[in-house]
């Protein structure tokens, strides 16, 4: 009984931290990053590993001509600064290694309410 419990608590505390870790992050790419690639980039989610020593953060970007690709290799070169800028900042006895991954859940749903709008506009036949 106690392992499954200590399980439920595990999984609640690192969506805990990850949450802290989307919000912190959201915060120093507003305040701190003036890479004109990662302008707008939106956090969608941060996932962290068991033993905290890695957090994947999905991300994705509406209304921007940048292609995620750039986006991604923005990140990717910025991960050490924003670790470092991120880990004064929370009271974690470790500081997750970032890692990222782009979310196309976003710009799907952008694309659909898009044919749904054209399916509106088309008349009737």
């Amino acid at each position: 009984m106690a392992g499954v419990r200590g399980g439920r608590a595990l999984t609640r505390r690192t969506e805990r931290v990850g949450e802290l870790l989307r919000g912190e992050l959201v915060e120093v790419l507003r305040r701190d990053v003036s890479d004109p690639r990662l302008g707008l980039v939106t956090v969608t989610r941060v996932d962290v590993a068991p033993d905290f020593s890695q957090a994947l953060v999905f991300w994705s970007t509406l209304g921007t001509q940048i292609p995620p690709d750039e986006v991604q290799a923005g990140l990717d070169a910025a991960a050490a600064y924003l670790r470092g800028r991120m880990a004064p900042r929370l009271s974690l006895k470790r500081m997750p290694r970032l890692s990222f991954r782009y979310d196309a859940s976003l710009s799907g749903g952008d694309a659909t309410l898009d044919l749904l709008r054209e399916i509106a506009d088309e008349p009737e036949s």
